[in-house]
């Protein structure tokens, strides 16, 4: 559910912003920040194409971090 220009509430209540999202420039892809970034394109922060391109990830690479989620959690974007 959108909040306001830039914040989005998730399922667990929590929030998360733009802030909250890793910088462009992010090259070391730890488990938080994969998750951020999925989180953004599922609650409707950021599209899909947004962070294809800002992050430069492969449409492949992003649907792969999306299933590893659903599938086995957060702690499923440790291995991806």
């Amino acid at each position: 559910m959108k909040t306001g220009a830039g914040l989005v509430r998730l399922a667990d209540g929590s929030l998360l912003s733009a802030a909250d999202l890793p910088p462009w420039d992010t090259t070391r892809w730890v488990a938080s920040r994969k998750l951020a970034v999925v989180r953004a394109v599922l609650y409707q922060l950021r599209t899909q194409e947004e962070v294809l391109e800002t992050y430069s990830i492969s449409g492949e690479e992003f649907c792969d971090r999306v299933n590893c989620l659903a599938t086995n959690g957060p702690s499923g974007l440790k291995i991806t």
